[in-house]
């Protein structure tokens, strides 16, 4: 499995991009369902989470609901013009707060397990005694 480390800037990238595909791919292959896209969104938050850097750990829970907000325009249904867009994204985004939500929690959650393991090394390393 590959083990890539992600900046705050590339792990939100690469949140982003992955979301828009998705979200193009759904459109294209269920028709734009908005529970298909969530559905694929956790596993995506959970790869965001485990490839971001120890430095940016904290980014990925904030990167990861915008790469959902901005995938989910390829899928949300849209009106006439610039209103019947961001109407349909506005929509789209109250009646998927589950699975925003839930990536978030998962993000979230992967941060912090990652985050006390990295400061349980270095107290293991700080206490281990110098020979």
């Amino acid at each position: 499995m590959p083990n890539p480390r992600l900046t705050g800037l590339g792990s939100g990238l690469f949140c982003a991009a992955v979301m828009v595909v998705l979200g193009f791919l759904d459109e294209l292959l269920f028709g734009a369902s908005l529970t298909v896209y969530g559905v694929l969104f956790v596993p995506v938050s959970l790869l965001t989470a485990l490839w971001v850097r120890r430095g940016d750990l904290l980014t990925a829970p904030v990167v990861v609901p915008i790469a959902f907000a901005v995938g989910l325009v390829t899928v949300a249904e849209s009106g006439d013009g610039l209103g019947g867009r961001l109407m349909g994204l506005v929509t789209a985004l109250a009646t998927e707060a589950g699975w925003l939500y839930g990536g978030t929690l998962v993000a979230g959650s992967t941060v912090i397990v990652r985050r006390i393991r990295l400061m349980r090394r270095r107290a293991a390393t700080r206490n281990r005694p110098q020979v």
